[in-house]
């Protein structure tokens, strides 16, 4: 099954412009008019990544926001935030923007797909920052030279072998990630030419 991007936005042609710049096939396009619609298709729907204006009616983006940070499930899923005007963002939350990745409007499509890849990386790099395991990838040698001490005592080997298999799992995520998004990119590259 295609991946599901849920683009939320009040102005039908930003969901329509959205819509034609994907690769045709790779993505199934949800389309919600305002917030409140929008946030029920998040619940309801498993999205791949979610596209919200910050000014929309029922349910403005800065509360969609705020539900989707507040749901440990909810809040992995790649965020793109769009607006014509950042100062409305950066007004409820500082930059740097590390939960999402904001996208200026009006976009082209190289801009669309930046922050599509931008937020994938974001939620990846988040989701591994949020995970129980606390040594990061790349560090398994060290981890397996020097033990973590647990109790005043070294970490037994089956404490190293799961803290490695849980980073060979969020490696392998990570990697699936990259793929998906490189192959999204050569096919829009594939469609400009």
């Amino acid at each position: 099954m295609a991946n599901k991007i849920l683009v939320i936005d009040d102005t039908t042609v930003v969901r329509v412009k959205v819509r034609e710049m994907l690769p045709p096939g790779n993505f199934e396009v949800l389309e919600a008019k305002d917030g409140l619609e929008g946030y029920n298709l998040i619940l309801h729907e498993k999205v791949s990544l979610i596209m919200l204006d910050f000014i929309l009616p029922k349910m403005s983006g800065w509360e969609v926001f705020q539900k989707i940070q507040a749901n440990s499930e909810l809040k992995k899923i790649p965020l793109v935030i769009m607006s014509g005007r950042k100062e409305e963002v950066t007004e409820k939350i500082p930059e740097p923007f590390e939960y999402f990745e904001f996208l200026n409007k009006p976009f082209d499509n190289r801009q669309l797909i930046t922050a599509i890849k931008s937020a994938m990386a974001k939620a990846a790099k988040k989701g591994s920052r949020d995970t129980a395991t606390p040594v990061a990838a790349g560090k398994t040698e060290a981890l397996a030279a020097n033990p973590v001490s647990t109790q005043g005592e070294g970490a037994s080997s089956s404490e190293i072998q799961a803290l490695n298999a849980k980073i060979v799992k969020m490696q392998a995520e990570i990697d699936s990630l990259k793929k998906q998004l490189t192959q999204v990119v050569t096919f829009i590259k594939q469609k400009i030419k």
